[in-house]
């Protein structure tokens, strides 16, 4: 039964992971061909979205007044710490899916940062 439940959590995970990403995943496999090819995947996708993230972060680092400078350096440099330190969470858990959690976690939350930073975040427009 654990087997089954594990099989089930890790076809989930990837498919939420496949369903937020707006970039195609680098192969055929849609992320679902396994733990180490779904790990593969999402950490692909993840670097794509960390590009973005980085891109981004300079661009409103040129924008911004020199105090709010500053102040973004300051909260990325947290935010980085919180993301790292939220997604480890994750890779302590059991069994080889933690790590597909924990890779799933950094794909998120570094595409939410990306958006965030680059005005594409819905949740901050009016």
């Amino acid at each position: 039964m654990s087997r089954i439940a594990f099989i089930t959590a890790a076809a989930l995970i990837g498919a939420a992971a496949f369903a937020y990403a707006e970039d195609p995943p680098k192969s055929d496999n849609d992320c679902d061909d396994g733990t180490l090819q779904m790990i593969e995947c999402i950490e692909g996708k993840t670097k794509l979205w960390d590009k973005r993230m980085n891109a981004a972060y300079q661009d409103a680092l040129k924008d911004a007044e020199p105090a709010q400078r500053e102040q973004l350096r300051a909260a990325q440099r947290l935010w980085l710490q919180y993301r790292d330190a939220n997604c480890a969470y994750y890779q302590l858990g059991q069994g080889s899916i933690a790590r597909v959690q924990a890779e799933d976690c950094m794909f998120r939350m570094t595409k939410a940062r990306a958006k965030e930073l680059d005005g594409t975040d819905s949740r901050l427009q009016n």
